[in-house]
């Protein structure tokens, strides 16, 4: 394509992009303008009104409406052009092969979440006061720095096979090798690989929930803990009456974004396994439906599947912040 052909095709794309930046610039204007203009109560609600607008409407276009699309593709054909009703659940749920995906994605959101939750708990507690500790979970934190690709490459490296008579090149089974531990090829060990999966997002994530345990754990209030040591309580006793309580609210958001992020993650399994030897997950299967096998109604259909499991985890952690807030 030539340079003049180029232009031609790109600045009627730019012209929309400007002018959609000059909406919401547009919108912002009318905010300030209503804040400075309008006087009392009305001041806050029209400011606030204006404000919201523009990302009102950015979600509507990049959220919404994509879901609302993917629920009326459900509905329809691999090709979109039949409407085939409740067709397409009806054989994702009879399909053994996604009812595979459908219980390795519930080992997903039950153990690595909670492998996660109880690491970093168990991590910030021990860090929390103690000499050096910004530098003890950088180096924790350091894993969230790296892409779930980037760690996966490294951890399909550490779980590298070679036959037990040759010099094993990964580390896990080197390690193995020395304990007098049979070596096995953990990737196509089925179901354990799974285990071994899961455990590269718990590497990857366990920082994350660390550090915002432990800013929790630093708000407790000093004499709520000094009442408690007074009392007897130490150690164990201190963590599971004192701190376990004081910060249950943020182990539940911890908990429940980690359930999030397992639901739809699939960089893992995608880089280590492709879905292969029995480990595959609704996400990855969703990505092959629309991408590899080109049906859009079976995609669309676990699609779905993924945002019905996300709706409910979304609505408990809205409800007990409301009750935190509310005692």
């Amino acid at each position: 394509m030539t340079w003049s052909g180029l232009l031609e095709t790109s600045l009627p794309k730019f012209g929309q992009i400007g002018a959609v930046i000059a909406i919401f610039f547009g919108f912002y204007a009318l905010a300030f303008a209503a804040g400075a203009r309008i006087q009392g109560k009305r001041q806050n609600g029209w400011a606030l009104a204006l404000f919201l607008v523009p990302g009102i409407a950015l979600a509507m276009i990049g959220l919404g409406i994509p879901a609302f699309q993917t629920f009326i593709e459900s509905f329809k054909s691999a090709d979109s052009s039949q409407w085939v009703g409740f067709g397409n659940y009806i054989k994702a749920v009879k399909d053994p092969d996604l009812r595979l995906a459908f219980y390795n994605t519930m080992s997903w959101v039950i153990i690595g979440p909670i492998a996660v939750t109880a690491l970093g708990l168990a991590l910030a507690t021990m860090l929390n006061k103690m000499k050096r500790e910004a530098l003890a979970k950088s180096l924790i934190f350091m894993p969230m720095a790296i892409s779930f690709v980037g760690g996966s490459l490294i951890w399909k490296l550490m779980y590298q096979y070679q036959e037990p008579d040759a010099n094993q090149t990964g580390l896990v089974g080197q390690i193995m090798k020395s304990l007098g531990i049979p070596l096995q090829h953990l990737l196509l060990w089925a179901p354990w690989n799974n285990l071994f999966l899961i455990a590269v997002y718990v590497w990857s994530s366990t920082g994350f929930a660390m550090v915002i345990l432990s800013a929790a754990i630093k708000n407790i209030p000093q004499d709520i803990e000094e009442a408690a040591s007074l009392d007897g309580a130490s150690g164990i006793r201190l963590f599971r009456t004192v701190t376990v309580p004081m910060v249950k609210t943020t182990i539940i958001v911890v908990l429940t974004t980690s359930m999030v992020g397992t639901l739809k993650l699939f960089d893992v399994v995608r880089t280590m396994t492709g879905g292969n030897f029995k480990t595959d997950v609704l996400s990855n299967r969703m990505f092959d439906e629309h991408f590899v096998y080109f049906n859009n109604g079976r995609g669309s259909t676990l699609a779905m599947f993924i945002f019905l499991g996300v709706l409910p985890i979304i609505i408990y952690n809205i409800r007990s912040l409301r009750a935190e807030r509310q005692h």
